[in-house]
């Protein structure tokens, strides 16, 4: 809030937002408005693809659906991986990918560089491309596909239980119409929205995300896991 607050009182062209040993990056355009890492990694990969056509891109499971298609309108194999630091750079180094990153922030770089997570080199990659273009930072990112979605929303619950909720879902839970993706929790995906549920890495909670073409279509999945969640565990209190 306060680097979104400076950027329009100084009429700056962008903001850069690092965590504390930045290796996460946060951006905010001219406007104020926040590009999500998932939205820096679209601008990122149309870069590097432009040279290095056919080149694996790794995303995790919270990532835009939009991302992929994004990727692979640019020439690219998107890869979709499970979330974890540790997680997507062995995915990344496998599959020889140039760049790679997570919803979270971490943004991991081969392409001209060494495929670790620094946000000040990323942040420098993605000015770079900025400021090749005519239009200022909010319309560049206008001109990318967008949708309505969530950020992580998190449910409360027991450290004991987190696991075993888990596998419940996931040995339970299947949705017809569309695509159950099992590499990191359940994410189901239909044409028009898709919905994840996991369990956190670090934390005593479910982390979801939800997007959708329209709003209707993210809240009609956000019903389906609502249904789900409150018939296994009526204990919880659910952020959607």
């Amino acid at each position: 809030a306060d680097l979104i607050q400076l950027v329009k009182d100084q009429k700056c062209d962008l903001g850069l937002a690092f965590d504390g040993d930045a290796d996460r990056l946060g951006l905010i355009t001219n406007t104020g408005r926040i590009i999500w890492p998932d939205r820096q990694l679209m601008l990122l990969a149309q870069d590097i693809l432009q040279r290095k056509p056919g080149a694996v891109i790794v995303y995790d499971v919270k990532c835009s659906s939009l991302l992929g298609s994004v990727i692979e309108d640019a020439g690219g194999q998107a890869l979709m991986c499970p979330t974890g630091h540790s997680i997507v750079k062995k995915v990344m180094r496998e599959n020889g990918a140039q760049l790679a990153g997570e919803m979270s922030g971490h943004i991991f770089i081969k392409d001209n560089w060494s495929g670790f997570d620094d946000a000040l080199y990323s942040a420098a990659r993605l000015m770079e491309i900025l400021s090749n273009s005519p239009l200022d930072v909010d319309q560049q990112f206008a001109v990318l596909p967008d949708s309505v979605n969530t950020p992580e929303l998190k449910i409360r619950v027991e450290e004991a239980e987190k696991f075993s909720l888990m596998a419940q879902i996931i040995n339970t839970w299947r949705f017809d119409n569309g695509e159950n993706i099992l590499i990191d929790g359940l994410r189901y995906e239909t044409e028009r929205a898709w919905g994840l549920i996991r369990a956190s890495n670090t934390s005593p909670y479910l982390v979801t995300r939800f997007e959708g073409q329209t709003l209707a279509d993210m809240e009609y999945v956000q019903q389906l896991f609502r249904t789900k969640l409150l018939e296994m565990a009526p204990h919880l209190t659910l952020p959607f």
